[in-house]
């Protein structure tokens, strides 16, 4: 009994001792929770994708992707007519480079680069020019044409480029279209030639590219342009339509829109307009001045930057440098080089 306490009291305290040891004692029966256990850690190694990376490679005459071994091949030059009677040329929109260059008679001719995507057969092919040496020896690989005076044709055989020349074909390289006019008549089956020479070096690079804008940049002070107007000679004056469409140039001749074999208009994702001199000293066969320097224009989506060409040797590559002294970039694609005479005119339409 607790002295000085109410009875009362003393029953509620006795109340509560009784609860508290019947807890106490409850706690001392219980089990303590068994310790969990870590999970063993697998033996199996993680899994690790299958697949190899992807070899990129690019194109050198067009600063497109490719597989690693489509360029494995060397590039085919050839020869084309642009007389009146020649058109529609042949699978003019699968080049790479194509060079237009003025010949007798104030009419023009091309210089068409095959690699990336070689067709079966392209044409009409013409004769060579005297300044078709310049142009060709950076690329190496074949360069095709019907024949041309002795001593042209003698400069073009002392290039490293393998030669094949209509008149002198005995292969079967060559053959006739009976629907075409003659002399606007001789036709290469392209993609025979190249594999026939599979084993030639593949083009080097020939220009810098960048992206699908490659004139964005403010420091270039590229101009909007909507058409680009070319006077070769009272003969020619081929021009370009920036289509956004497309992303490409449309070309014209004389006014006229220009068509390939098939309909489909005469387009391209890049036009350098170079100035250059005119060399007469073969009498009525004007020579196109490659090796030196002048005025350039790059055009590319629906941009013109201006700046310099240079190209120092004949087995030298074109070198084009913006006004700021960068590099003119093209844009991944095919590209037409516009060889304008000084005397003739060039013209950008915003």
């Amino acid at each position: 009994m607790v002295k000085g306490v109410r009875p009362g009291a003393r029953r509620a305290i006795a109340v509560l001792v009784l609860a508290a040891a019947v807890l106490v004692t409850a706690a001392c029966q219980s089990s303590p929770p068994e310790p969990t256990e870590a999970p063993t850690p697998s033996a199996e190694p993680r899994p690790v994708g299958t697949s190899q990376p992807v070899a990129v490679s690019f194109s050198p005459l067009r600063g497109t992707t490719t597989d690693p071994a489509a360029p494995a091949h060397p590039s085919l030059a050839v020869k084309i007519d642009d007389h009146e009677e020649a058109r529609p040329q042949i699978a003019l929109n699968r080049t790479d480079l194509v060079f237009e260059e003025l010949v007798e008679g104030g009419i023009t001719r091309y210089i068409a680069v095959w690699h990336s995507d070689v067709p079966d057969s392209v044409g009409p092919v013409r004769s060579i020019r005297p300044m078709d040496p310049d142009i060709v020896t950076p690329l190496g690989g074949i360069i095709a044409y019907s024949g041309g005076q002795d001593q042209f044709v003698a400069m073009m055989m002392a290039t490293p480029l393998k030669n094949i020349v209509f008149d002198y074909d005995d292969t079967g390289l060559f053959h006739r279209a009976d629907e075409r006019p003659g002399p606007h008549d001789v036709i290469l089956r392209s993609k025979e030639a190249v594999g026939r020479n599979a084993k030639l070096d593949p083009p080097p690079v020939q220009f810098a590219y960048g992206t699908a804008d490659p004139l964005a940049d403010p420091a270039l002070k590229a101009a909007p342009t909507s058409k680009i107007a070319l006077v070769f000679s009272d003969a020619r004056n081929p021009s370009w339509d920036w289509d956004a469409g497309t992303s490409s140039w449309l070309r014209s001749q004389e006014g006229r829109a220009d068509t390939q074999e098939g309909g489909e208009r005469v387009r391209a994702t890049n036009v350098v307009t170079m100035r250059v001199g005119i060399d007469w000293r073969y009498g009525e066969v004007p020579k196109t001045v490659m090796v030196g320097s002048g005025e350039v224009w790059v055009s590319s989506a629906g941009r013109t930057a201006h700046g310099t060409w240079k190209k120092d040797s004949q087995a030298a590559p074109i070198v084009l440098t913006a006004d700021d002294g960068s590099p003119l970039r093209l844009a991944p694609g095919n590209t037409w080089i516009e060889l304008v005479p000084k005397s003739g005119s060039v013209k950008f339409a915003p």
